[in-house]
């Protein structure tokens, strides 16, 4: 696994941290949500950013590629984090789409390798 990737990697969780962050300001006041939109403004910046750099330089990640393993990496970890964070319902759906999505994303990863 390249540097690219592990740029696209760290991106997608950062996406996560954003979308936590704006849940959680969801549920706050006073200081408290201007310290989570703070929070979301750093997690996106960071977020777009790395993904910038995944899709540029010597080895770069395909933006159709790197978009959509972008995308599904905070989408499966927003949805973890709201699990364990937000009491979010688990069902065996909600938990049988999370793995086509998690085994999408790792084929995604071994047919851009090649």
């Amino acid at each position: 696994m390249g540097i690219n990737w592990i740029l696209l990697i760290i991106g997608g969780l950062f996406e996560t941290g954003f979308a936590i962050s704006l849940g959680k300001a969801q549920q706050s006041t006073g200081k408290e949500l201007w310290l989570w939109l703070i929070s979301f403004t750093i997690c996106v910046s960071l977020s777009m950013y790395l993904l910038y750099k995944a899709m540029g330089g010597e080895n770069a990640i395909p933006v159709g590629t790197a978009y959509a393993v972008w995308g599904a990496i905070g989408a499966v970890g927003t949805v973890i984090a709201g699990i364990l964070l937000f009491k979010e319902p688990v069902s065996f759906w909600r938990l049988f789409f999370l793995m086509t999505l998690i085994i999408s994303i790792v084929g995604l990863q071994v047919v851009s390798s090649k």
